[in-house]
């Protein structure tokens, strides 16, 4: 138990920092998860943001950040792949129906 005022405030002070850097912590794993559930780009600017404040709140290192970052960025890369070949794929389709529709 703290006896000097100042380590009491220290200890006040102390005690809101870790309520505050846990419920970041939380917000911060379950976008993670959302994101990893469901990758899409609209939910990756999100996950960026949350990123770059967890590192600026000192509750993960920038290396870690740039990791993340990077696997986010290659699993917005492989959905999107998806999205370009699904579409490519249906307007194939469509002309082959146009076509067969003329003749």
């Amino acid at each position: 138990m703290p006896i000097s005022r100042s380590a009491k405030k220290s200890l006040r002070k102390s005690i809101r920092n870790r309520q505050s850097n846990l419920s970041l912590k939380n917000k911060f794993k379950d976008t993670v998860k959302k994101f990893l559930a469901k990758p899409s780009a609209d939910k990756a600017g999100e996950m960026q943001s949350m990123v770059d404040k967890a590192v600026k709140k000192g509750i993960i290192h920038k290396n870690r950040a740039a990791r993340i970052k990077s696997q986010l960025s290659k699993k917005i890369s492989k959905v999107s792949e998806k999205v370009v070949v699904k579409k490519a794929v249906k307007k194939k389709e469509v002309k082959k129906a146009i076509k067969k529709a003329v003749k």
